[in-house]
């Protein structure tokens, strides 16, 4: 029996993984989130949901937003995903521009929420640098807060957005 093996890069780093059910492999049902969380020590994200709903889980995978609770680590061979661990200059450790504007606007209160806001923006300003008001709003339709801090988001990615890029 050939033993199947993925490789993903995680904020440019390559991880290879067997799939299988013994101990130490992936098992072939489990989530992006929990791979990245329990395997990886990646936990900016956060699973609150597990359904797809709140968005506290984004992560980029080839350049769009997803939902990691929702998307199996088999089915993510080959990709490059970027976290919220991953936005922040590896050298300096200097904040990207957006994670710099949420600090700015206060734009966030917990906190918990806000690694999948940050990543859904910046998915968001990657395709379209200049956004709008009204398209940030709908980017951000799939990410729910429960702090009310929407208002803030909104700047801060706006901040951004005016700036031509993240």
């Amino acid at each position: 029996m050939k033993i199947q093996e993925i490789t993903l890069y995680v904020n440019g780093i390559q991880y290879e993984f067997s799939i299988g059910n013994k101990f130490g492999q992936i098992p072939p049902g489990e989530t992006l989130s929990q791979t990245l969380r329990n395997r990886l020590g990646l936990t900016g994200s956060k699973e609150a949901c597990g359904e797809g709903a709140c968005g506290c889980c984004t992560v980029i995978m080839e350049g769009d937003a997803i939902t990691s609770c929702m998307t199996l680590t088999v089915d993510c061979d080959g990709k490059h995903i970027l976290t919220i661990e991953g936005l922040a200059d590896p050298e300096t450790g200097e904040l990207s521009p957006l994670q710099q504007a949420f600090i700015d606007r206060y734009a966030f209160q917990c906190g918990f929420c806000t690694p999948g806001i940050i990543m859904t923006s910046k998915a968001l300003l990657d395709k379209n640098p200049h956004s709008t008001e009204e398209e940030i709003k709908e980017a951000l339709s799939g990410n729910f807060c429960r702090c009310i801090s929407q208002y803030h988001v909104v700047q801060a990615v706006s901040d951004v957005a005016g700036k031509a890029g993240a």
